[in-house]
């Protein structure tokens, strides 16, 4: 029995084109979804092995404001950047490119990994007045609350990245390991939402184009964090967060958001690192508030 998308009558509503463009030698695909003349644009930048789709519940709660949604290069629709290897640098070079090409000024936000590179880019001069983290990378992922865990993903990569090719790019894409993954990040009890939770990573979590794109998007995952970048930067910032995080424990949040020049701490309770997909509606209303014209938003 397929999987029903509980956001999907909201989604539809809301108008949605497919684009692509060209940056730092690459073909990107995005999606514009939202109103032409909306008052706010957001570029939203999804995490490790996703796509734009696993931002779309967010998405669906957003109406009236304009969201630019790229897949990252390597991965869903986006072609990797040739010549290139997938770094940190990498990715936040390409995201300053993207905003400057196709919506500059645009608040930004970043999920997850989406997080790091998104904190990277303003850290080291994207311009935009605001910046949203979703279930940021708080603190080292080998040392989360699933360290171990983090220790055997890490082994995970290094041998599919080892063995021989078809060898490992099979295991990369085994439907039993996304499986466990998803089983291991989705905290929702109700049976329809983790139904979807599942379908979704089933679908789009193997859309990688290969293993040495998604070797090197999880080195630079797992080699840095938010704090990083945090001290550098100016423009307020929104932190939501999940008390039930295995990724980053709400505590790591906690002393992040103190980190920064100017931020606020939005936290979530009964929800882990799937925010995006299990409490869209308290996001959404988190970066409504964030942005309203009575905090000072850009409209």
């Amino acid at each position: 029995m397929p999987a029903v998308n509980p956001y999907a009558a909201r989604l539809a509503e809301i108008p949605v084109e497919r684009r692509e463009v060209e940056v730092c030698a690459g073909t990107t695909a995005y999606w514009v979804y939202g109103p032409a003349d909306a008052g706010t644009t957001i570029v939203a930048v999804h995490g490790f092995r996703g796509e734009h789709h696993g931002l779309e519940p967010v998405v669906a709660h957003l109406p009236g404001i304009r969201i630019v949604s790229p897949d990252l290069p390597g991965f869903g629709e986006s072609a990797p950047l040739p010549g290139r290897r997938h770094t940190l640098d990498t990715y936040a070079e390409w995201l300053t490119a993207f905003v400057a090409a196709v919506a500059p000024g645009a608040v930004v936000l970043g999920h997850s990994f989406g997080s790091i590179v998104a904190a990277a880019a303003v850290a080291w001069g994207l311009p935009t007045d605001r910046l949203i983290l979703v279930n940021p990378i708080g603190a080292p992922a080998l040392e989360g609350p699933r360290g171990v865990l983090t220790r055997l993903a890490v082994f995970y990569y290094w041998a599919g990245a080892r063995l021989p090719r078809p060898a490992g790019e099979a295991l990369l894409r085994s439907p039993l390991i996304v499986r466990g993954m998803s089983e291991s990040m989705a905290k929702t009890r109700e049976p329809e939402l983790r139904r979807f939770v599942h379908d979704q990573h089933d679908t789009y979590f193997s859309r990688f184009a290969d293993r040495d794109v998604l070797h090197d998007a999880f080195v630079a995952s797992v080699s840095h964090d938010v704090r990083e970048f945090a001290p550098l930067i100016a423009q307020p910032t929104l932190l939501v967060a999940a008390q039930k995080d295995d990724i980053t424990p709400i505590e790591a949040e906690r002393r992040l958001v103190a980190m920064f020049p100017d931020a606020q701490l939005v936290e979530i309770a009964d929800v882990g690192h799937l925010i995006h997909y299990e409490t869209p509606q308290a996001a959404a209303a988190a970066i409504t508030r964030f942005l309203a014209p009575s905090d000072g938003g850009t409209r």
